[in-house]
């Protein structure tokens, strides 16, 4: 029983961060350039047009992944509406991939020089390929690889999740927040990336 309350809490603990996060982008609408991670970017790179679009499309369809993706892994949503959960499942991967590329490209131009640039690339890569990777199976009626991948891929998202969390807390307590980003880089998805790994097993889900 007490387990069964845990996990119930957990669930909504983690439903809660990805709505919050995913309405997060709602906020640079409003908000001038002095706001976020954008006090850090040079007025070079603000003024850059291909930049804007792709800083403003990652986080918009990083959000709409985050505010549709966990809602895959409810059994009764499978189970009772099937349709609903396919379009949501569009949905997700649409917003991922655009998101995604959107990453990639925004990495070569991370604070914090090659450290950064490279965790952030690996992040929108193992993203893409997994959402893909998770797509075709379902096309193939592979739901074993379906998914493990969808499990994987969540997690890649989720880090827009997990960086928040540990990006103010590395900064204070580093006292730098350039170091602090280089750390995030990596951190804000290797882990998830290890609990995804244990939780496929758990499953006993097959990759192969």
């Amino acid at each position: 029983m007490a387990q069964k309350v845990r996990n119930k809490v957990a669930w909504v603990v983690f439903v809660l961060l990805a709505i919050g996060i995913g309405l997060y982008p709602l906020i640079y609408i409003f908000a001038t350039e002095d706001f976020g991670i954008l006090m850090n970017k040079s007025n070079d790179l603000l003024s850059n047009t291909v930049w804007k679009i792709a800083f403003y499309g990652h986080i918009s369809f990083g959000g709409l992944a985050l505010l549709v993706g966990w809602s895959q892994f409810i059994r009764k949503l499978r189970a009772k509406r099937l349709n609903l959960h396919r379009n949501l499942g569009k949905i997700y991967v649409i917003s991922a991939l655009v998101s995604g590329l959107c990453g990639i490209y925004l990495g070569f131009f991370a604070t914090g020089g090659i450290v950064s640039s490279i965790g952030f690339i690996s992040l929108g890569l193992i993203w893409l390929f997994t959402t893909l990777r998770a797509y075709t199976a379902i096309k193939n009626k592979d739901l074993s690889l379906h998914q493990g991948m969808m499990i994987y891929s969540y997690a890649a998202c989720f880090a827009a999740v997990t960086l928040r969390i540990w990006l103010p807390l590395l900064t204070i307590i580093l006292g730098e927040f350039v170091l602090a980003y280089k750390i995030v880089a990596w951190l804000c998805w290797v882990p998830n990336m290890i609990f995804a790994h244990l939780w496929v097993r758990k499953k006993g889900l097959n990759l192969a």
